[in-house]
């Protein structure tokens, strides 16, 4: 791809989109700079991926095709007004933040810009990460394709309504916390019979991993999988009705619950 990546801010999910860019090789390491006002982690990112960083976010927004505005919400007003003169005609213009909507954002532009409102996850730093993108009527096909290609380098994307996006900060932003927790738990229960704890998150880890692309890439219901293990009278069962009787469907639902209506009170 021959275009100029441009990130403004440089905390943990640009690191983390930054990260997957480069290791995916979809551009070259000089395609890409990064803004951030303080220092160390611009040097972090440069003696590590070998990108161009500024301290001057007009410098990002001058030479970006693609700009991903990755501060946060609190920052977002300060940084386009400081901006809004100097990103080029026909940049796309990448809203990774919770509670940032495309319309709220056109009105801080107050002029026709293209707009996408992206929710990736940290798992993009190491190419399997899950995007959810949604995008105002400025940006062309050909826009869209080259900025699912970008998310795509790292993991999969999926085009949704921007309605949906605090439902895809749930299941897609937050949950890896919620998934780290259960291999956690996993592991320690393994601990608890003797195995050591090393290979423990390793075997939780492996299991979590290989049970998720066995999904993807069969396209199978997770029930029928998960009835496959579940032999009759067997361990698994016993396990499984353990799980119900203590409520982890409800517990899962009732997380998600509580993030979506979260997202919903950042945005006000």
């Amino acid at each position: 791809m021959n275009r100029t990546i441009g990130f403004i801010g440089c905390g943990n999910i640009a690191k983390s989109l930054i990260a997957g860019i480069i290791k995916s090789g979809v551009v070259e390491r000089n395609q890409v700079i990064a803004s951030n006002r303080s220092t160390p982690s611009l040097q972090e990112m440069e003696e590590q991926y070998g990108i161009e960083t500024t301290t001057n976010n007009i410098e990002v927004a001058k030479k970006a095709d693609f700009l991903f505005l990755t501060v946060t919400s609190d920052s977002y007003e300060v940084v386009i007004n400081e901006i809004k003169e100097s990103v080029q005609p026909n940049a796309v213009i990448i809203l990774v933040a919770a509670g940032e909507s495309i319309q709220k954002n056109e009105h801080r532009f107050a002029k026709p810009v293209k707009l996408v409102k992206a929710m990736p996850n940290t798992p993009t730093m190491v190419n399997e990460g899950v995007t959810g993108i949604a995008v105002n009527q400025f940006v062309t096909e050909s826009d869209l394709e080259e900025t699912k290609a970008l998310f795509e380098s790292f993991g999969r994307v999926e085009l949704v309504d921007e309605s949906l996006m605090d439902v895809v900060t749930a299941v897609g932003g937050s949950s890896p916390a919620f998934t780290y927790m259960f291999i956690e738990a996993l592991a320690d229960g393994a601990v608890m019979y003797g195995m050591p704890r090393k290979q423990a998150y390793v075997f939780a880890a492996q299991a979590v991993l290989g049970a998720a692309k066995m999904m993807l890439e069969t396209n199978i219901h997770p029930a029928e999988l998960k009835d496959s293990v579940c032999s009759p009278g067997g361990t698994t069962i016993e396990s499984v009705a353990r799980l119900e009787e203590r409520g982890l469907r409800s517990a899962v639902i009732e997380a998600v619950k509580v993030n979506v209506e979260k997202a919903k009170q950042i945005h006000g």
